[in-house]
């Protein structure tokens, strides 16, 4: 039964879902008990150790799909069921293993059937498929299927991702949550399936397309180091109509589970990077090729590769005799005539109707084509239902039937409709006769269509003696929508806007009148890039990837934090654990001299506070800490020295740097110092103009001014546009203050401008030197801070462990604010643990 909440869905039991049934004996399941995940103090952990002995010694390859490359039949008097493989299916599973390599032990796929299988049946069909055909079937309820399938990804997913939107119930269907429970529980299914067969430590899984973006999800729950690659065979649109779904983040977040996320083109994937950047505010960067997202310490990589064609399955195809018999009699019905040909699913997004209107005009313009130009239509059966299928099919009809009466004559039809299914022999009859291909799809994710028809126009050896046609160059032309994936792959095909009909019709009309010399140049640059970026070197590109992407799994320590689809693994040092107060306390008692460093802002007082004034409450702990003579307290913030001067003077015996170590001093009473010798500031008046030119062209930027340094914070603008901005204005800067003691360095929506030599680490360093020259050799240190700039604070601290400027004793916690990836060896979750934290050093001290 569907949750009625999706949240819960992660926690559905497995018997909540149809049985798999028994697992063979070369697929072993794996048995998993709940591990401890050892220093972990963690009480948000709710996923299971990866730590598993493997069952096999070499990697093997799980490809998860919505369906099964395979055929179902019922035998004859209802005898059971026979399968056979499916080599006409939708995505080249079959073709997958060629590319893998010799490293991947075997292949086993996880999905559905077409056919519906009785209960009774499925553990027996489990088993046959599993033994036979190395395929784990994933049963779902005829219903829950419907509103799976036929619902959300049929009805909401795919209209939206090909930029349909729900703009009323008739356009794609409104948003129903019904559905969306329907797929999330689909989704676990297919889980359960895969942690059946899965070794975690060794086994690849690579799911493919949006019917299971949530699948990522749920494995990377289970087994944190899962290897996990995911390829989105369809379009994924531009941010301002992906942000209209309502579950818009828990899509991207599942995804972000993966360790490879792979796009047909640079187009999808640039759509999806800044889906990212504006609704999680995730930033992505490019580092000797691989384009990456840094996601909780794990780095999602981007693959930006289109799929191929199987080379063999398609000269297998033509070297059968039926294919040449086929293309003789369809060279008799057609002899004398120009054959454009158009291949394409009866559904709204793929333009038939458009290329009908672009061949309308063709022929009412140049009207000499008439009798010579024959434009033959093949449909296939549409993949979804609804209205939309039937208003496509009587558009096509009609259009169809208006043309060949006004431009037709006796013996001549200026357009045929074949909307019979065809086989794979016919079709490729159809490919090789065709003098162009049109593609005039609005909007579509891959299409190989156009791949197939090059190959067949190239033919092979087998062919030409068949046909008695002399070996030499061949020709060919494309007409292709500049909206469809393969089209940046297709250089040599003319390129147009399906939409505007005049372009099109005299695109179809270039196509005609081309010098056999061009066409021969465009076909072999097109059959030359096609035969050698097949469905083989696609997969072996994305394996190697995936590889490359996983290769730190094991020296990474990760466990999983959050709910539901909110789900995340985060990945660090495996010395960095969660700060135990018991154990601080502990060690804080039995110490005598003591260092303790705190930054402001996101430490001792919360970010998201609009208020950041410090709390009496905090005032107070910190007054305690100060007062006790075997503490040294200082305060190391951003914020300028009037500002802090004002909100802590409560606290006499406590020190203060101000703007990131540039201004300090041990106590109220004392004068401000600097940590560098004296600066000259002249360079504010280069830096300033600069900033101010960047401001004012970037809405929502601003300048914050500070005695030793400016900066220029994007984070209210336009996150695209202020991160372009912003890289720009770095090396602006960087060039006119090239020959000034500054240093230009960027950070979390900010780009800042300050001396040379300035930094919390420094305030750190002099803090324990101070410490030295009277004497005392501190025995406890403590440094807390949440950002980058507290690092260099850790990283001295650190460093100073075993030397002459600490106890060679000393116990040093350097302990940085949530979990994330740091130069600390400790983690507090939020500003409130950091104060009970710092409340329970005080009341030792008082």
């Amino acid at each position: 039964m569907v949750s009625r909440s999706y949240s819960n869905l992660l926690d559905l039991n497995s018997g909540d879902s149809p049985t798999f049934g028994r697992v063979g004996k070369r697929l072993p399941r794996v048995m998993t008990t709940a591990g401890i995940l050892t220093e972990l103090d963690d009480e948000n952990c709710n996923s299971v150790s990866s730590d598993v002995p493997s069952s096999v010694s070499e990697s093997r390859m799980i490809i998860v799909s919505s369906q099964l490359p395979i055929r179902a039949h019922r035998r004859a008097g209802n005898d059971g069921w026979s399968f056979s493989w499916d080599d006409d299916s939708v995505l080249p599973l079959l073709q997958l293993k060629e590319g893998l390599g010799e490293d991947v032990g075997e292949v086993v796929y996880v999905g559905c059937l077409r056919e519906e299988i009785d209960p009774s049946e499925q553990e027996d069909v489990a088993q046959t498929l599993l033994e036979s055909f190395k395929c784990v079937p994933a049963f779902i309820p005829p219903d829950m299927f419907t509103k799976f399938y036929h619902g959300f990804c049929k009805q909401q997913l795919w209209p939206l991702f090909h930029y349909m939107l729900p703009l009323s119930p008739d356009l794609g269907g409104r948003f129903d949550r019904s559905l969306w429970f329907a797929y999330v529980s689909v989704n676990k299914i297919f889980a359960d399936r895969v942690m059946e067969v899965i070794n975690p430590e060794d086994d690849f899984v690579w799911v493919h397309d949006y019917h299971l973006m949530v699948l990522p999800t749920f494995l990377r729950k289970r087994f944190n180091r899962v290897k996990l690659g995911f390829f989105l065979h369809s379009p994924f649109p531009s941010s301002e109509i992906y942000r209209t779904l309502p579950v818009r983040d828990e899509i991207l977040k599942a995804l972000l589970n993966s360790d490879l996320i792979g796009f047909h083109t640079f187009d999808y994937a640039r759509h999806f990077l800044s889906c990212c950047g504006r609704m999680l505010g995730l930033s992505y960067e490019s580092k000797r090729g691989y384009v990456g997202i840094e996601y909780y310490g794990r780095t999602v990589n981007i693959k930006i590769l289109p799929v191929g064609i199987h080379m063999g399955q398609v000269q297998s195809v033509l070297n059968l005799p039926e294919t040449g018999r086929k293309v003789i009699e369809l060279k008799k019905e057609f002899e004398g005539k120009t054959v454009l040909l158009g291949v394409d699913d009866m559904d709204i997004f793929k333009g038939i109707s458009l290329k009908l209107l672009a061949m309308e005009q063709l022929l009412s313009l140049h009207p000499d084509w008439k009798g010579k130009v024959v434009l033959i239509q093949i449909t296939n059966p549409a993949r979804g239902r609804g209205r939309h299928v039937q208003e496509v099919q009587s558009e096509t009809y009609s259009m169809v039937k208006r043309i060949n009466e006004t431009y037709g004559r006796p013996g001549y039809q200026p357009v045929i409709l074949i909307d019979d299914p065809l086989q794979s022999f016919e079709k490729f009859a159809y490919y090789i006769i065709a003098e162009c291909y049109l593609l005039t799809a609005v909007r579509d994710g891959m299409n190989l269509i156009p791949y197939e028809y090059i190959v067949c126009r190239q033919g092979n050896e087998t062919l030409n003696q068949t046909l008695q046609i002399p070996s030499g160059p061949k020709k060919s032309m494309l007409v292709v929508s500049e909206f469809v994936g393969c089209s940046p792959s297709l250089s040599g095909a003319i390129r147009v806007n399906p939409w505007n009909i005049e372009s099109v019709s005299e695109a179809m009309d270039s196509s005609l009148v081309m010098a056999e010399a061009e066409k021969e140049l465009r076909h072999e640059k097109h059959y030359r890039y096609i035969s050698t970026h097949d469905v083989g070197y696609w997969a072996h590109s994305f394996m190697l990837d995936l590889e490359r992407s996983c290769k730190d799994h094991v020296r990474r320590r990760c466990w999983g934090i959050g709910f539901g689809l909110g789900f995340r693994v985060i990945a660090l040092d495996n010395k960095f654990r969660k700060l135990s107060v018991d154990t601080i306390v502990s060690v804080y008692k039995r110490t005598r001299n003591r260092a303790i460093l705190l930054d402001c802002d996101g430490t001792i007082m919360s970010q998201t506070s609009i208020n950041k004034r410090p709390t009496p409450e905090a005032i107070n702990t910190l007054n305690t800490l100060c007062g006790d003579p075997k503490n040294v307290v200082f305060l190391v913030s951003g914020r300028g020295r009037e500002t802090l001067t004002e909100w802590f003077s409560p606290c006499q015996d406590m020190g203060i740097a101000s703007e990131h170590g540039y201004f300090f001093r041990q106590k109220y009473d004392a004068e401000w110092e600097k940590c560098v010798p004296s600066a000259d500031f002249d360079w504010k008046h280069i830096a300033e103009p600069v900033m101010q030119l960047y401001t004012e062209t970037t809405d929502g930027s601003t300048i914050e001014y500070k005695e030793s340094s400016l900066v220029w914070h994007y984070q209210d603008a336009d996150p695209d546009f202020g991160s372009c901005q912003a890289k720009e204005l770095l090396d602006h800067l960087e060039s006119v203050l090239s020959n000034e003691p500054v240093s230009v360095k960027s950070g979390q929506n900010l780009v800042e401008v300050k001396p040379q030599g300035v930094s919390k680490g420094i305030v750190a360093k002099r803090l324990l030197d101070t410490m030295q020259k009277k004497g005392v050799l501190p025995d406890f240190v403590l440094c807390i801070g949440d950002d980058r700039s507290d690092d260099d604070m850790f990283e001295a601290i650190l460093s100073a462990k075993g030397g002459e400027l600490l106890s060679p004793v000393a116990n040093v916690f350097a302990c940085t604010v949530g979990q994330k990836p740091s130069k600390a060896k400790y983690y507090l979750e939020d500003t409130t643990e950091i104060v009970k934290m710092l409340d329970a050093l005080a009341s030792e001290s008082s």
